[in-house]
């Protein structure tokens, strides 16, 4: 096994993520199987997985209101997270953590946290100054998020379907301010 120090990230644009379909809908799909609650449910196949990726990601990150980040790991994706920056006229200081996903086989390694810190670089080097998402209260991301500084703005109950249950989840709401807005 390959160990996260010969890990590497990188800001994919649309062509790269065009190339990089086969392989997302491959993370997408061994993630959702693996009980990631990121809004897909069983039964759920490749064919999903990539309509996924074609129809809804690589639109927004050709137009640039989302970001798509990549994690490689022995030539390989490990894992992806989104930043949406695509926010009302009224949030500009804000974007939104979507779908981290890190291949199950690959999970307790950094991949995540690695992922959320360059994800946040990005965020501020837009000049972002709040960082939202939710999460599956209780799931095993919330904790990293909490140790990246992420705090609990509230749960919402029965939020989503389980994604391998008959069974509603509540959600965590959190957020990350990165800077004060006000002071600039």
């Amino acid at each position: 096994m390959q160990s996260a120090a010969t890990l590497s990230i990188e800001r994919v644009d649309a062509i790269e993520t065009q190339r990089l379909l086969p392989e997302l809908a491959e993370l997408l799909c061994a993630c959702v199987h693996g009980g990631a609650s990121i809004g897909f449910v069983l039964p759920f196949g490749m064919e999903e997985a990539a309509h996924f990726w074609q129809e809804k990601i690589l639109p927004a990150v050709g137009a640039g209101g989302r970001l798509l980040l990549v994690a490689r790991q022995g030539g390989r994706i490990a894992g992806s997270v989104q930043l949406v920056v695509d926010t009302p006229a009224n949030q500009p200081h804000r974007a939104e953590v979507s779908k981290l996903l890190v291949n199950p086989a690959l999970r307790r390694q950094g991949i995540g946290r690695a992922l959320m810190e360059a994800l946040e670089a990005e965020a501020r080097s837009l000049g972002r100054s709040l960082i939202t998402l939710d999460t599956r209260t209780g799931d095993s991301a919330e904790p990293l998020y909490a140790a990246l500084g992420f705090s609990i703005a509230g749960i919402i109950p029965d939020y989503c379907r389980d994604p391998l249950l008959d069974r509603l989840d509540a959600t965590t709401v959190m957020y990350k301010r990165l800077d004060d807005f006000r002071a600039r």
